[in-house]
């Protein structure tokens, strides 16, 4: 026996209203790693894998437990009924509250205009997935039942094509997955946030995805581009065509979709009416933006803006100023507003209970995969009756040979019990075959109806044998995906509603540059990377700059608003912008923070600022192993307007200095070994390269470097014929003290 438990010493007796819990104010240490472990895993497990990211039949739990409930119900035919009762019915199989699962429906609607195919036939006002505003009636309000679409999702569901699991109380059952006979995880939308991970999945058209999917059973090195064009969303506009991009989201599943709003001119009213807007947005977002920019005075040509939303859809009506040109305002809203917006693409799914970020060409062999294993699953169910039913009808065959013995076994068998062995004996079949004529009514034991029946052998026969070479054939399986995923194209698809845009001049053309005012400005660059704009009318009132302590102004110019800027920085990289991209500030303030402002990279900083124009002249680059890289000012010149290049110069050897000039000039060299070397630029021929090493301009001995490049102003050396050279590279010249002057020592 154990030992009995000691009782503790330090328990009190209860007396009176006090009560003494033992232990109690006790601290006990316990790892963060193992709290972790132990409570919040679980919880970020179950929200990954049960709650917001989709599977292979392209649903989230919430949804499936819904339509499943509905299919139920009986509601894939016939009229609607009340949400409210559908909702009532869910709650069987997802516990979460009515709140969530009517959520779920309405975003699974026909009137929320979410999806491209709706699983749900709504009636009644269910909201609008582009307004933020227009809010869903109570369930007690609407009515729904199933699309025709989701025929195709539950057809085959009661042949135990997938696999179904118990419900939270264990009551009754659910299906773990629904048989799609096409891939509704790439036909419609599904979105997801989960812990650590999301998921953001766009649609495509119906007719090109199926297109696809045959292509791809076939050949599986077929090219998605040529039958996929874009994706396609719901609610229309255009596509901005990018076969870069597309083709990373077809390969990897990552990447981003541009898609613009779609507008026409009303030239009587002087208005633009937008009917169609990008997933992304909301006729709110949009208009709140467009509000702001013209209070702002960002924005002038506007004169009003309103929603004018109504049950024939979509509109938001611009009214213009006298003599505004609506294509280069709607140009300027393209840039500065949602009406252009971007569609990030993660597309994160669930594979045998592990999440998986694939591209579209892996998705859709997972779903021919998944597809075959439904067919296969189908085609035995189906072979494993049709052999039941023809052993039953085998053992009628045998009655056949007599049937007065088989009326008068069971007339002159005493006990009922006995009937179905004396049937067995008599005629050599097994119990369920006598089970089955022992059940045969009293007007079916003639000769016409046994022959009916036994007529059926050989055909059952034939059904056997095709379904044994279906599921034996792998050609025969995909040959079955590919003809459904016709029959689906031909009954359900329909035309693109985002149009798409492929010519880049196009594009070019209408986002043409705004209008940009042009003044003088004088501008500021520090060494520690901040950027200063400031009007000469504001300099003149005050010129004492502020700066962080130990800050110094390193490049001050003049120059107009207009002027471009290119910030290189210490990871070979240059930031594109512009000086009207920044405010009009004053000296007293810090300023912008390049890094920050621009987006660099973490712990990147920006260590020279060129400003030009046109984009003419030189780009030099001084490096401490003593080369010097001329490239063309024009290399960094870009027709897309992209803000980012990497490589914009050599990273062999660390950087000393980089300067832009219009014209080739003089620049003073100083190494290590306290040498002194004056090149003139001329001497060093220009390459388009951006990232060119560069040619060897001065000699250096083992560990010297070149630690100092100033532009040269002339006669400032008394002896400046030394330092010149008409061969490179160059040692340079020791300085003497007359040329030492204000010149850099070491």
């Amino acid at each position: 026996m154990p030992p009995k438990k000691k009782k503790s010493e330090n328990k009190k007796p209860q007396t009176g209203g006090n009560i003494y819990i033992e232990n109690a104010g006790v601290v006990l240490d316990q790892p963060i790693t193992e709290t972790i472990e132990k409570n919040y895993m679980p919880y970020a497990m179950s929200v990954i894998v049960s709650r917001a990211i989709p599977e292979i039949d392209g649903f989230k739990p919430s949804h499936r437990k819904l339509l499943y409930t509905m299919h139920k119900m009986g509601l894939i035919s016939g009229s609607r009924t009340k949400s409210a009762n559908i909702v009532g019915q869910t709650m069987h199989l997802n516990p979460h509250g009515d709140a969530a699962i009517y959520e779920t429906m309405v975003r699974l609607s026909k009137g929320y205009e979410a999806l491209l195919h709706p699983y749900v036939d709504s009636k009644g006002n269910f909201g609008k997935s582009y307004s933020r505003d227009m809010a869903y009636a109570a369930s007690r309000y609407t009515e729904a039942k199933l699309d025709p679409i989701c025929t195709e999702m539950f057809s085959d569901i009661d042949k135990d094509t997938v696999d179904f699991v118990d419900n939270y109380d264990n009551s009754c059952k659910e299906p773990t997955l629904l048989p799609v006979t096409f891939p509704t995880i790439l036909v419609n939308p599904n979105m997801g946030i989960a812990v650590g991970m999301a998921s953001s999945i766009c649609s495509f058209n119906l007719n090109e995805i199926c297109e696809t999917t045959i292509a791809l059973s076939k050949n599986p090195n077929h090219n998605i581009s040529q039958t996929l064009s874009a994706p396609d969303f719901s609610g229309g506009g255009y596509i901005i065509y990018d076969e870069k991009e597309l083709n990373k989201i077809y390969e990897t599943g990552r990447g981003s979709v541009r898609v613009r709003s779609r507008y026409s001119y009303d030239k009587s009213n002087n208005c633009i009416d937008i009917t169609e807007i990008p997933p992304s947005t909301t006729i709110e977002a949009i208009i709140d933006k467009i509000v702001d920019l013209v209070k702002s005075s960002k924005i002038k040509e506007i004169s009003d803006i309103r929603d004018e939303t109504d049950l024939s859809g979509l509109k938001i009506t611009i009214d213009l100023k006298r003599g505004v040109d609506a294509e280069k305002l709607m140009a300027k809203l393209f840039r500065m507003t949602p009406l252009e917006d971007t569609f990030s693409c993660n597309f994160n799914v669930l594979i045998a209970g592990s999440p998986r970020v694939m591209g579209v060409r892996e998705l859709l062999n997972e779903w021919i995969a998944f597809r075959e294993e439904c067919i296969k699953r189908r085609v035995y169910y189906d072979l494993k009756k049709r052999k039941e039913k023809l052993h039953l009808l085998q053992g009628l065959a045998k009655i056949l040979l007599d049937i007065d013995k088989a009326i008068r076994i069971v007339r002159e068998t005493e006990e009922e019990t006995e009937v179905v062995p004396n049937l067995m004996i008599g005629f050599g079949i097994d119990e369920e075959q006598a089970e089955y004529v022992a059940e045969i009514k009293l007007r079916h034991l003639n000769r016409e109806y046994i022959l009916k029946r036994t007529d059926e052998i050989d055909k059952l026969k034939k059904e056997i044998a095709d379904m044994e070479d279906i599921l034996a054939n792998e050609k025969r399986v995909k040959a079955i995906i590919v003809s459904e995923l016709k029959d689906i194209s031909k009954k359900y698809g329909n035309p693109r509603k985002s149009l798409i845009i492929y010519n880049d001049d196009k594009v070019a053309e209408l986002m043409e540059e705004e209008e940009i005012p042009d003044y003088p400005v004088n501008l500021f660059f520090t060494a520690e990377g901040y950027f200063k704009k400031i009007t000469p009318q504001s300099l003149r009132m005050s010129n004492e700059q502020k700066m962080k302590e130990g800050d110094e102004v390193v490049q001050v110019q003049e120059d107009t608003n207009t002027a471009e800027l290119l910030f290189f920085s210490d990871r070979c990289q240059v930031y594109k912008s512009r000086a009207s991209d920044f405010e009009d500030t004053k000296a007293s303030v810090l300023g912008d923070f390049i890094p920050a402002k621009l987006g660099m990279d973490e712990e990147e900083r920006a260590v020279y600022m060129a400003v030009t124009h046109n984009y003419e002249g030189y780009m030099l680059f001084f490096f401490e192993n003593g080369k010097v890289a001329k490239v063309d000012m024009a290399s960094y010149q870009t027709v897309t307007k992209r803000k980012k290049l990497v490589a914009a110069y050599s990273d062999k050897s660390p950087l000393v200095a980089a300067y832009y000039i219009a014209e080739d000039a003089e620049f003073l060299l100083t190494s290590t070994q306290n040498r002194m070397l004056l090149l003139h630029t001329g001497a060093i021929t220009s390459k388009p390269t951006k990232s060119v090493q560069g040619v060897a301009v001065m000699k250096l001995k083992k560990s010297a470097k070149v630690f100092s490049v100033k532009p040269y102003a002339a006669d400032s050396l008394a002896n400046e014929h030394r330092y010149r050279t008409k061969t490179l590279p160059a040692a340079g010249m020791l300085p003497r003290a007359e040329d030492m002057g204000e010149q850099l020592t070491l």
